[in-house]
C-alpha cells in the first residue's frame, strides 16, 4: 500500500470588524508539498516576508511561494514528513559521500552530503534560528560532536548550526519555526558572544502531572563544526498557585531581527510578550479544568499575568468561565504535542489534538482542557503589527 503524506489540521484566527476573535481557516493545512517519494514532503502553515509580520492580512500566507529556509525578511512555520526505511517503496538511495560545503543559490543554506533525502537528510546549515518540535515518531539529531535521539515533545533550538537528521528507524513528523538570522561577513555563522548557559538544577522537582521540558541547543563555535550547547530540561519553570498542574516552561527568546547567533537567551526578561521584532518560545502544561475550576478567578488570572510582566495582555472576564484569557499584538504558532485542548475565541471554540496546529493572530482567546489528562502546547509568539 502506498504511503500518503499525512494531512495535519490547522486553525488560523483573526478578528472581525468589531474586534471579536474569529476563525479564518479551519481544516487540513492546504499547502502540502509531497516529494517524488510518496509520504515524504513538507507542509507550510504560515509564511512571513517581513518582521514584524502583519496580524490582519486577509491572505492565507501558507499558500505564498516559499523557499528554504524561508524569506530572508521573515521566516516560516512548517512540518517535515520523513519516512522510516520500512516505509520506502523500492530501493533506498545510498548515502551521499560527505563533501566540502556547497552553498545554495541564495547564499542562505549549505550542505555537506551524508544523507539520501528519503530517510536521512544531508548534513546542512541555514542562516536561521530554528525551533524544531517533534510531533510524532522520532529522529536522531547528528552534530559534528554529538548525536542523540529526539522524541515527541522534545525541542531542538538550532542556532545556525551544522546538523543532520536521521529518521530511518520509525520516521517522524516534526514542526519547524524557522526565523531568519544574519551570519558574519564570512558566512560561517559562528557563535557571536559567549553567554552562560542556563541548565535545570539536578534536583529540580516539579509538581505531579508536569513533565520537565527537554531543550536541546546547538551552535557552531568554530568553522565547519557544530557543537552541542545543552541537552537538559527548561531551567525556568513558572507555576500558578491558583491552577494546580499548570506550568510555563521557558525555552528561548529572540530579541532582534535578524536573530542573533548566541548560545543562550533565557537571561532576557521576556516571557509571554516578545520584544519588538522578536519572538518568545514557551511550553505550556495545561491541566484538566477540573483541577482549578472553583479556585481560579479573574483576580488570580490578573495576578498571574502581572507576575510574568504581561498585565497589559490580560483580558480576564471577557470569556465566560475562563478567566485566563488574553490578547496580544503577536502572531502565535501553537503546536499541540500531547493531549487534547480547546481553543476558545470570542465567537467559536475549536478542539485541537496532539500533532495539530493553531496560528493565532492578535486574537482574544483562552485555553480549556476538558479531558482527564494534561495537554501540552508549545507556543512561539512573534511580534506583529496591524497593517
Amino acid at each position: 500500500m502506498t504511503k500518503k503524506m499525512k494531512a495535519v489540521k490547522r486553525v488560523v484566527t483573526g478578528n472581525d470588524a468589531q474586534g471579536k476573535s474569529i476563525v479564518c481557516w479551519d481544516g487540513d493545512a492546504p499547502a502540502r508539498h509531497e516529494s517524488t517519494v510518496p509520504g515524504r514532503g513538507v507542509t507550510d502553515y504560515w509564511v512571513w516576508r517581513q518582521t514584524p509580520q502583519s496580524i490582519n492580512s486577509t491572505e492565507d500566507a501558507s499558500l505564498w511561494p516559499d523557499e528554504f529556509p524561508g524569506p530572508s525578511g521573515g521566516g516560516h512555520l512548517r512540518t517535515v514528513h520523513w519516512l522510516a526505511n520500512h516505509d520506502v517503496e523500492g530501493e533506498i538511495p545510498p548515502l551521499v559521500t560527505p563533501h566540502a560545503p556547497h552553498v545554495s543559490a541564495d547564499g542562505r543554506s549549505w550542505d555537506r552530503g551524508g544523507g539520501n533525502n528519503v530517510t536521512v537528510s544531508d548534513m546542512h546549515k541555514t542562516e536561521s534560528v530554528d525551533f524544531g518540535i517533534v510531533l510524532e515518531g522520532e529522529r536522531e539529531l547528528v552534530l559534528d560532536d554529538h548525536r542523540t535521539v529526539i522524541k515527541p515533545g522534545d525541542i531542538v533550538i538550532q542556532v545556525g548550526a551544522w546538523h543532520l537528521w536521521d529518521s530511518s528507524r520509525i520516521g517522524c513528523l516534526m514542526g519547524f519555526d524557522m526565523i531568519s538570522a544574519k551570519f558574519d561577513e564570512q558566512g560561517l555563522g559562528l557563535q557571536e558572544v559567549d553567554v552562560p548557559v542556563m541548565l535545570a538544577k539536578k534536583d529540580q522537582a516539579l509538581p505531579n502531572g508536569i513533565k520537565p521540558q527537554r531543550r536541546i541547543i546547538t551552535i557552531d563555535k568554530e568553522p565547519g563544526k557544530s557543537s552541542l550547547v545543552a541537552d537538559s530540561f527548561s531551567p525556568v519553570v513558572i507555576l500558578d498557585p491558583a491552577r494546580p498542574g499548570y506550568a510555563l516552561q521557558r525555552m528561548w527568546v529572540i530579541d532582534s531581527h535578524p536573530a542573533k547567533i548566541v548560545p543562550e537567551t533565557l537571561q532576557l526578561p521576556h516571557v509571554l510578550v516578545p520584544p519588538k521584532t522578536g519572538t518568545v518560545l514557551n511550553v505550556h502544561n495545561f491541566p484538566p479544568d477540573t483541577n482549578w475550576k472553583g479556585s481560579a478567578s479573574i483576580a488570580s488570572a490578573q495576578e498571574f499575568y502581572k507576575g510574568v510582566d504581561a498585565a497589559q495582555i490580560c483580558t480576564a472576564g471577557s470569556i465566560p468561565n475562563h478567566p485566563y484569557s488574553h490578547k496580544t499584538s503577536t502572531v502565535d504558532f501553537c503546536l499541540v504535542t500531547e493531549g487534547e485542548i480547546c481553543l476558545i475565541l470570542d465567537t467559536k471554540e475549536i478542539v485541537l489534538k496532539a500533532g495539530e496546529i493553531a496560528v493565532i493572530r492578535g486574537s482574544n482567546h483562552a485555553w480549556s482542557n476538558r479531558s482527564n489528562a494534561p495537554a501540552i502546547v508549545a507556543i512561539s509568539s512573534h511580534d506583529a503589527v496591524s497593517q
